[in-house]
């Protein structure tokens, strides 16, 4: 009797989670951001870093209906407790910065960009340890000044990990993933923007 070999069949690579994807599709535009950032000395002087507060609180106001959406909100549990926008604004109370009036919104249509713009958002939560350093240098603390730096009661990386499991468990089309791509891109690009008038 033959045994006829079984057909060979390819090795499917797991697809990987989609923070991860997001990681990747905006690496580029993340470290512009970083360097651009940096090199304005943003947090060496109180100066600095108040330009830095006026693009966090035009970049939260941006965020905050995405925050207060019910039907994200039921995708995304705890999303409308990681909201930073009034946090920022007493920062900028604690410093004797006026707040301007809102600039226009940039429109975000849909859920699919609306993940988008919300990984970003929550992604800078990993970043700010590293913030919370230099801007102790200048006095500042989670209870003054940098109020929307301090970590989350159970620290940054759990509120992360559970940010990006809700994430990864929304399901998506192709096209939904890309519009999703596009929506962090977007954000990216929007901060960018804000840093460059602030």
């Amino acid at each position: 009797m033959s045994v006829t070999p079984a057909p060979h069949l390819p090795t499917h690579q797991p697809i990987p989670a989609r923070a991860l994807r997001l990681r990747e599709a905006t690496r580029d535009v993340h470290a512009a951001l970083d360097a651009a950032l940096m090199a304005r000395e943003s947090f060496a002087s109180r100066e600095g870093y108040a330009q830095f507060l006026a693009m966090q609180l035009a970049f939260h106001r941006a965020v905050a209906p995405l925050h207060a959406d019910l039907a994200l909100q039921a995708l995304l549990p705890g999303l409308a407790a990681r909201a930073r926008l009034a946090l920022v604004e007493q920062d900028m109370g604690d410093l004797g910065l006026a707040l301007p009036a809102p600039d226009p919104l940039p429109a975000i249509s849909g859920m699919p960009p609306a993940l988008g713009w919300l990984y970003v958002a929550e992604g800078s939560n990993l970043g700010a340890a590293v913030l919370r350093k230099l801007v102790a240098r200048i006095g500042l603390s989670d209870t003054f000044g940098a109020r929307h730096l301090a970590p989350a009661a159970g620290g940054p990386a759990a509120q992360w990990r559970a940010f990006t499991d809700a994430l990864d468990a929304i399901p998506l089309d192709a096209a939904q993933e890309a519009s999703a791509v596009a929506g962090a891109r977007d954000a990216f690009a929007h901060v960018a923007r804000l840093a460059r008038i602030a």
